[in-house]
């Protein structure tokens, strides 16, 4: 019995220590999943976390936005997300008069809450397996292009089906390589209104420089709240609505955390690739990782010119700046910890294994022999073609924000070529003014200018001339790769970069082929599609042996627990609060405190200056009853935790179902983590639960929040 007993602690220790990896579907735990969270410290079974039969904690789970996740964590509907979830809808709440950006925002009673148009939360109320139906028609002698238009006709074919006249979300979303196929059905909530914002020196405290990096010392959340029909159904903004009657909510436990805690997660993780292959790899290093970086460069060392000069410009582009920037580091360390972790040459490792296994069985060689052929061909044609791809897109019909607005035009033109009538074209025309009215809310024409001006030089310096865009290969020419007179003359005569030029065009709206910016926007459009069809041949050629690659994958690998790659679904990770050594004599302890918000202070800095009154309240060491037994106020804290970019806002929750924190970051170490987890190093990092009530209660006297939480 004895021996027996060492055996199973042997087991548990080689579990956990593996156990941090994993993006796990919480509706399909297994006994390994279960027996890994309970050895961790987990007190909760399976239906308390997941369940359709009853309540359960993912029903207090949202997706935020179309990018992010929030949780519910009031009776009342109260969602708690990350500051940068929230900025664009701070954003256009704020002015020069009413900085809500940079002095917050605090709603003291339910009426002071505002409405955001456009916002919405999904609740998951359905999954469903349907492999089977999106697969019908596809054989083993189906092309790649017609298993493709199947799969995407009967996807369609399903979601109509499904949705009905309902009001509700259906999609249909492809798992390990399209080897399956699941149905998940949301209810949807639009009155979603703005309840608590930290000021910027708290929510955005360390912005760029910190980005990506531990330790840190960030307030990184907002808060809003979600509204019902007086029936609970889901509804359009109305005076007469009512805040939700939450199904579950998340208490907040005020222990804090210590070493070795158990610590769960869900949200909705936007994107990994963790199981696909060197070429790959080899790819983001060389080609997308170092032209996505070059563009994003350009276009953030213009925006800081104008936005620290100009308040009202910098509200105007808090949000864009910050949308930028985030995924510019993150391909600068990406690119930085897969060299340095060496993820290429293991991926080489594992596709050599594959191999030898495949050559071991002629069974094996007949289904999988021949599968790297055809990725090697795929991978042949992206590597030529994806810089090109990404300047396209992040220096081309994305790039200056003129340009990328006027596509939006692209149907009106279209009705002159096909010669509609006047009064169905102005019409048309008439319709797109809420959008003209948005666009020039947080427009700055001489950024613009130069952003566009600055990219398109970009574009033809760093491009082959067989795959650039006719008209930006032609002005280039012209003027010697400097784009600055001929953007300077485009942007005064562009009904794109004028509110009053535009709507005197829309009073009486003629063809836009002559518009310049219109015009080079249509033809770095075509160019792009030109590159779009070489990609999907690409994709023709390889995506068959990828697949198989996976299956065979599977199939090697038998006693590995596989979760699938993110792909926006909701998931569950677990893992544990640790520190961890980050380099030779460079060991990171698991949290921050106060004192290290003040050590990083410099006054008047746009990352790194701080109110006066958490300053005043620092001083005093105003910490309440938020303070640990050292009397220190913990800011941020780490831990083992899978992640990535979509779990923003996800809720940090300890064995027993409480919040003890909210996940907003990875650190620099684990950079790769997208394509590969690094088991000693990668950490999720968190605002510890205390620090937002300490937020909440101290900075912006909010106390009918406090009143409305259950804290433990």
């Amino acid at each position: 019995m004895k021996k027996k007993l060492l055996i199973v602690m042997a087991l548990l220790s080689v579990m956990v220590a593996k156990a941090d990896e994993g993006m796990w579907l919480p509706y399909a735990l297994n006994g390994q999943n279960l027996a890994e969270m309970q050895a961790m410290g987990c007190k909760l079974t399976a239906e308390q976390i997941f369940s359709f039969n009853q309540p359960s904690i993912k029903d207090a789970i949202v997706q935020f936005g179309g990018g992010c996740t929030g949780e519910i964590i009031s009776p009342e509907g109260l969602l708690l997300t990350n500051h940068h979830c929230g900025l664009s809808y701070v954003q256009k709440h704020s002015s020069v008069e009413h900085d809500y950006l940079t002095d917050g925002f605090w709603a003291h009673n339910k009426s002071e809450e505002l409405p955001n148009p456009g916002l919405s939360v999904l609740f998951l109320n359905k999954v469903e397996d349907v492999t089977s139906a999106i697969l019908e028609g596809v054989t083993a002698e189906t092309t790649e292009a017609e298993r493709e238009d199947l799969v995407y006709a009967n996807m369609d074919k399903l979601t109509k089906d499904r949705k009905g006249d309902r009001k509700v979300r259906v999609e249909i979303v492809p798992f390990y390589s399209g080897n399956q196929y699941i149905l998940f059905e949301y209810d949807e909530f639009t009155d979603v209104r703005l309840v608590c914002c930290p000021p910027w020196g708290i929510g955005k405290f360390g912005a760029d420089t910190d980005n990506w990096t531990w330790p840190r010392h960030k307030g990184d959340f907002n808060i809003f709240r979600v509204y019902t029909a007086p029936d609970g159904s889901p509804a359009s903004y109305s005076a007469d609505n009512i805040p939700m009657k939450s199904k579950w909510y998340l208490p907040i436990n005020l222990d804090g955390v210590k070493p070795g805690d158990y610590a769960m997660i869900l949200g909705y993780p936007g994107s990994t690739d963790r199981y696909s292959t060197s070429y790959t790899v080899k790819n983001v290093i060389e080609e997308e990782g170092p032209a996505i970086i070059d563009c994003r460069t350009t276009k953030l060392d213009n925006y800081r010119k104008y936005m620290d000069a100009d308040q009202e410009v910098f509200i105007m582009y808090a949000s864009k700046q910050a949308s930028v920037s985030n995924y510019w580091k993150y391909y600068i360390g990406q690119v930085k910890q897969l060299k340095r972790n060496h993820v290429y040459e293991r991926r080489l490792a594992q596709e050599q294994d594959f191999k030898d296994w495949v050559n071991a069985s002629p069974a094996r060689k007949a289904e999988y022999g021949n599968i790297f052929d055809g990725i090697e061909q795929k991978w042949n044609i992206l590597d030529e073609i994806q810089k090109s791809f990404v300047y396209h897109r992040e220096a081309g019909w994305n790039g200056g924000e003129a340009i990328a607005f006027s596509r939006r035009f692209m149907r009106i033109n279209k009705m002159f070529e096909d010669k509609a009538n006047k009064a169905d074209i102005k019409a048309a025309a008439e319709k797109m003014q809420p959008q003209v009215d948005a666009f020039f809310k947080d427009y700055s024409m001489p950024l613009d200018r130069d952003v566009t001006a600055a990219l398109l030089a970009l574009f033809y310096k760093n491009i082959p001339v067989a795959l650039m865009p006719q008209q930006v290969l032609k002005i280039g020419m012209e003027n010697e790769g400097d784009f600055t007179a001929w953007t300077a003359k485009a942007f005064e005569k562009s009904i794109f970069t004028d509110k009053a030029r535009l709507e005197k065009w829309m009073q009486k709206p003629k063809s836009l082929d002559k518009d310049p910016l219109f015009a080079l926007s249509m033809n770095i459009i075509d160019s792009y599609q030109a590159l779009y069809a070489r990609y999907e041949e690409a994709q023709n050629l390889g995506n068959k042996g990828e697949r198989l690659y996976m299956k065979g994958l599977m199939e090697m690998q038998q006693d590995r627990n596989f979760y699938p790659d993110a792909n926006f679904t909701m998931r569950l990770t677990y893992g544990t609060v640790e520190p961890y050594k980050a380099a030779d004599a460079v060991n990171y302890n698991y949290y921050t405190t106060m004192d290290g918000v003040m050590a990083k202070y410099v006054p008047g800095n746009w990352e790194f200056d701080i109110p006066q009154d958490v300053r005043d309240l620092v001083a005093k060491k105003d910490y309440g009853r938020y303070a640990n037994e050292d009397g220190e106020l913990i800011v941020n804290f780490i831990t083992t935790n899978d992640i990535t970019g979509g779990n923003s806002g996800s809720p940090v929750i300890d064995g027993e179902g409480n919040l003890i924190g909210l996940a907003f970051d990875g650190n620099w170490e684990a950079m790769s983590g997208d394509l590969s987890f690094e088991n000693k190093v990668q950490r999720t990092i968190c605002m510890d639960a205390r620090y937002l009530l300490w937020c909440i209660e101290k900075v912006g006297k909010c106390d009918n929040i406090i009143k409305e939480l259950e804290i433990k």
